[in-house]
């Protein structure tokens, strides 16, 4: 039984010891294996080769390749590679890692390896005797494990990621020192919307259209939302508009929006738009293609793992994605807690998952990967025009939300300077019936390009000046505007209601 043992992280550390403390280093290392070969060794045999020298590649690569135990003790350590190199080269004998929990290896084959403290002399014995007689199947388990991690983390992935968020930073960078874009100016819009003759009217709500929430101290009062009820006559007034397309677009699920809208005749798109349900219709998935979720159940144990440990932390479970919220948590010990948080996904459940990880002020979401209201809007949009039988363009758009920065692409979706995302139908095409959309499973459908001889048009004919994006709350924001709070979102949509109403006579 071969056990390679690298004591102390001393191969590395030698580089950064004085020559004394070097020299000290080493006669303790040489007393040591010659007290316990001495007692236990033989004349034909000794428990413990000591090889105080270097070794060339293969002769390394032969030594790991017949070790059954690797044992890392390092007290402190940056990048280990002696733990990634035993693990690359144990494919056919599926070795065990021993590895203490100070070695910086110990964040990514940490799952795969036994863990120990290296002060604790006792746990470090016990931790031998356990990889000395683990059975063959969990050795094959463990090893798969941080096999395939080694395989696919490779430095030409660490190279790529790398670059990859120091392009983000310079991108956030950018949005830290650009300039804050100006209040909404509702006279205008307003103006605009009276003139035009088909609109859609795009809604957060969170934080858009929920009764205001209370703060005592660094504190917030807890409470499920609930639309603003000063808003509950301007949305039907809004909503009675035949002119006029009102589309709720949340990151909330479906029941959420059921409770609070179902009265009103409008649309309600949930999960990012990922469930979409016209106007007093039945829901319908628009992305059926991203309900993989077969990365939930390992997710889901994280995030129970850290709401445990997180005081006034919760998770919110969805259909399509997981949240974890700690806004009403410590401000600094929830941020400390998230950033364990993201680092026990990336490198366990989600390391080869088609996911994304969303990162709001104070909470973490794992949605199916291409998951966004951006893309959402564009299943939205297509199913909006046949369920309407739209024969005349939307020519003005008014999108107002709260959202994360990986949402806000909804904002450049409308963008009239933008090429042209224009969905081309033919004029006059009819909806399917209702018996055809249960037979597609109330799945969106993507429009069909015409046939040369017929007429075409797109459904979005939009002008710069008929296109108001403002975020609410945000001052780093791709949208066009900005309003304070949901407070000034409320008397700006009475002030359209009242204008609405008052022309429509």
């Amino acid at each position: 039984m071969e056990i390679l043992s690298c004591l102390d992280g001393s191969h590395i550390n030698f580089f950064y010891l004085q020559q004394l403390e070097h020299q000290k280093l080493t006669s303790q290392v040489h007393e040591i294996v010659g007290r316990i070969n001495g007692r236990f060794g033989t004349l034909s045999a000794v428990p413990i080769h000591h090889l105080d020298r270097s070794l060339d590649f293969q002769a390394l690569c032969a030594l790991y390749a017949i070790t059954d135990v690797a044992l890392v003790t390092s007290l402190r350590d940056g990048m280990n590679l002696v733990s990634y190199e035993f693990v690359a080269c144990q494919d056919e004998k599926k070795g065990v890692l021993i590895l203490s929990e100070f070695a910086g290896a110990a964040q990514s084959l940490g799952a795969g390896a036994i863990l120990v403290n290296p002060w604790n002399i006792t746990d470090v014995a016990a931790a031998i005797a356990k990889a000395l007689n683990m059975p063959s199947s969990e050795r094959e388990k463990r090893h798969r494990y941080n096999y395939h991690h080694v395989k696919t983390h490779t430095a030409q992935e660490w190279a790529d990621i790398f670059v990859s968020e120091l392009n983000d930073t310079v991108v956030e960078a950018q949005l830290r020192t650009k300039q804050v874009p100006p209040r909404l100016p509702t006279k205008t819009a307003i103006e605009h919307y009276l003139q035009s003759n088909n609109r859609l009217l795009i809604l957060g709500f969170n934080g858009i259209l929920t009764e205001p929430v209370e703060r005592k101290g660094d504190q917030y009062k807890e409470m499920e939302p609930t639309v603003h009820p000063e808003l509950k006559e301007v949305l039907v007034e809004l909503c009675h508009d035949s002119k006029t397309t009102v589309v709720v677009l949340s990151g909330s699920g479906r029941t959420v929006l059921d409770e609070n809208f179902k009265e009103y005749d409008m649309w309600l798109a949930a999960e990012n738009g990922m469930f979409l349900n016209p106007s007093k219709g039945e829901w319908m998935t628009t992305m059926p293609e991203q309900l993989n979720m077969e990365w939930v159940d390992s997710v889901k144990l994280v995030f129970e793992y850290f709401t445990e440990r997180t005081p006034r932390s919760h998770f919110e479970e969805r259909e399509a994605s997981l949240v974890w919220n700690y806004k009403h948590a410590d401000v600094e010990f929830g941020r400390i807690q998230a950033r364990e948080l993201l680092q026990h996904l990336w490198t366990g459940p989600i390391s080869n998952a088609a996911v994304e990880v969303v990162q709001g002020s104070r909470s973490v979401e794992v949605r199916a990967a291409g998951v966004t209201k951006g893309a959402g809007i564009d299943r939205i949009l297509g199913e909006i025009v046949h369920n309407k039988s739209m024969t005349t363009p939307i020519d003005y758009v008014l999108c107002v939300g709260h959202f994360l920065t990986k949402d806000e692409d909804i904002y450049a979706f409308f963008e009239p300077e933008l090429p042209s995302i224009g969905v081309c139908l033919p004029r006059g095409k009819r909806p399917q019936a209702n018996a055809e959309k249960k037979q597609a499973n109330h799945i969106a459908r993507t429009p069909r390009r015409p046939a040369p001889e017929k007429t075409s048009w797109n459904v979005l004919d939009l002008k710069k000046e008929n296109y108001f994006s403002c975020a609410v709350g945000r001052t780093q924001t791709n949208a066009r505007y900005t309003l304070g709070s949901s407070d000034d979102v409320v008397s700006f949509l009475k002030e359209l209601a009242a204008a609405s109403s008052y022309y429509s006579f």
